[in-house]
């Protein structure tokens, strides 16, 4: 077992829904924690619960009621086509949501197993390894999805493909440098002497060890996740019409921004509340669990 394990968030013997609990109090306490918690729990409430919250289709065309401003019967308005924007914006967020949790996932696992292979490995491989993260991190986003959606097309999958090549790099960067220090730690020399391999290193004492303040980051760069979705679907680049997307919200009310501005807030506003939440959020986490990330940013 690896010694340094007691450091986790969380660790101890207590029940996984105890633990859970007791890690919300702490971030609670904060006053930006709790803030931020209000505001991501209202973000994902409002995407799972989109259907409930609103008796409009988010796709449905009335033209008698196009640029209607806010009211009771649609609170953000209606866009150029008569659709309800509140119902979008709730829709939006579920795009949103699952862009961000999936792209974010699938950075964390092949970041952590890159991280590992050049930590671990021979230096010569760790060198490649760093060549590589280096020349993928030297491509601007903007080309970086330009180039994919020339090649496949706009879609969430050229959305996804982009965040996982942007994030990966910084990822693995975190997990190499500590394993380099992890693997001469006591307790790995100990396990290595008592006849361990390498694939049982890494998967019981090293990656335990390198997994939690790597969630912690991560969680910080969900807003910045959900920017490049909302950024790519402003410029066409993401989903494709008439899907909502709070970017593609913001760019139908960019066009008639002087005469019914409600359209852009109702798109903009999402993305700068939930960018705040998460940041907050990720940020209260980071001081709570893991001190020594402080002003990291």
């Amino acid at each position: 077992m690896s010694a340094a394990g007691s450091d986790l968030p969380g660790a101890g013997r207590l029940p996984t829904s105890a633990r859970l609990l007791r890690s919300v109090r702490r971030v609670a306490r904060e006053p930006l924690g709790a803030l931020g918690l209000v505001l991501v729990a209202a973000m994902i409430g409002g995407a799972v619960f989109a259907d409930i919250l609103t008796a409009f289709e988010p796709n449905r065309i009335s033209p008698r009621d196009r640029f209607l401003g806010p009211s009771f019967g649609h609170l953000l308005g209606t866009d150029q086509l008569g659709r309800d924007l509140f119902s979008r914006v709730l829709h939006g967020g579920r795009i949103a949501l699952s862009v961000a949790l999936l792209s974010t996932a699938v950075s964390l696992a092949i970041g952590v197993a890159l991280g590992l292979v050049a930590g671990y490995g021979p230096r010569w491989l760790d060198n490649l390894m760093l060549l590589l993260f280096d020349s993928i991190k030297s491509f601007p986003t903007v080309m970086l999805a330009l180039a994919l959606v020339t090649l496949f097309g706009p879609s969430l999958t050229a959305v996804v493909v982009v965040v996982v090549l942007v994030n990966v790099p910084g990822y693995a960067r975190i997990v190499r440098t500590r394993t380099l220090s992890i693997k001469e730690s006591e307790f790995v020399d100990a396990a290595r002497s008592m006849g361990a391999g390498t694939a049982r290193i890494l998967r019981t004492h090293v990656t335990p060890n390198v997994i939690g303040p790597l969630l912690i980051l991560a969680s910080m760069d969900i807003p910045v996740v959900i920017a490049i979705e909302a950024g790519m679907s402003f410029l066409g680049l993401g989903v494709r019409p008439p899907t909502p997307s709070w970017g593609a919200i913001l760019n139908d009310g960019f066009a008639a921004i002087r005469d019914t501005p409600w359209i852009a807030v109702a798109g903009g506003l999402p993305i700068i509340l939930t960018t705040l939440g998460f940041t907050f959020l990720g940020e209260t986490l980071r001081d709570v669990f893991d001190p020594r990330l402080k002003g990291r940013g």
